[in-house]
């Protein structure tokens, strides 16, 4: 069995988790650059982020939210996925509310938190829900793009028996090139799933979490038949 996961893995994490007979390739196929922002006042705002890149990139130009749950204009952090709430944790920031993709969150928001004003900190390519469906609710909203993504679009010659996709813009980078058919596909979530139906007839996998243990578990249970 020999798999492809477009984007770089501790080979031993893999190993732990399918087992040494699975041969597994690991080819990156989108690459990302922190873009430099001059911070500026978040005062009154509520923050979003989507991705890891984006909190990265955020707290390197050097935005400094108020946590201070007591203070009048302390800023609320809305994420996606438990990456995005660990990689805050690092930089010493808990979130005020953690959604599994940008679609449940626009529909909280809106739902909810209609008298907010926010923030999203994000890639260039960064799905377009959010800017999409708030300004229709007449909720203040702007995208601050603090990294871009570039899709690397890899011709990639080898056969694989499945292959494991992360995001949307590695899907789009990976079939500018290469085809998707002969091949178990696997998405990490919903919105990277969609983005394969666009370019494929084939069923496509799709893990219950936006975590790798929970892509790991989908790959044991569908293609090993273990768990």
């Amino acid at each position: 069995m020999k798999i492809l996961f477009t984007k770089n893995i501790d080979r031993t994490i893999i190993s732990r988790e399918l087992g040494d007979d699975i041969v597994a390739d690991c080819i990156e196929v989108i690459r990302t650059v922190p873009l430099q922002v001059k911070p500026f006042d978040l005062k009154d705002y509520s923050l979003i982020f989507t991705s890891v890149n984006g909190v990265d990139s955020f707290f390197k130009n050097g935005f400094k939210p108020n946590e201070d749950f007591t203070a009048k204009n302390y800023n609320k952090i809305y994420c996606v996925g438990e990456k995005t709430k660990k990689e805050l944790r690092k930089h010493g920031f808990g979130t005020f509310k953690v959604l599994k993709n940008a679609n449940t969150l626009s529909k909280f928001i809106t739902g909810k938190c209609q008298h907010e004003r926010f923030i999203h900190f994000c890639g260039n390519l960064a799905i377009s829900v959010l800017d999409n469906e708030l300004p229709l609710q007449n909720i203040k909203y702007k995208k601050v793009v603090v990294y871009n993504t570039e899709e690397i679009n890899p011709v990639i010659t080898e056969k694989y028996h499945a292959a494991v996709f992360f995001s949307p813009s590695g899907v789009r980078s990976f079939a500018d090139q290469n085809s998707l058919e002969g091949m178990t596909l696997i998405s990490i979530g919903e919105t990277t799933s969609r983005e394969l139906r666009k370019h494929t007839s084939a069923s496509v996998l799709t893990s219950e979490g936006n975590t790798l243990l929970s892509v790991f578990k989908l790959i044991r249970k569908e293609i090993l038949n273990k768990d």
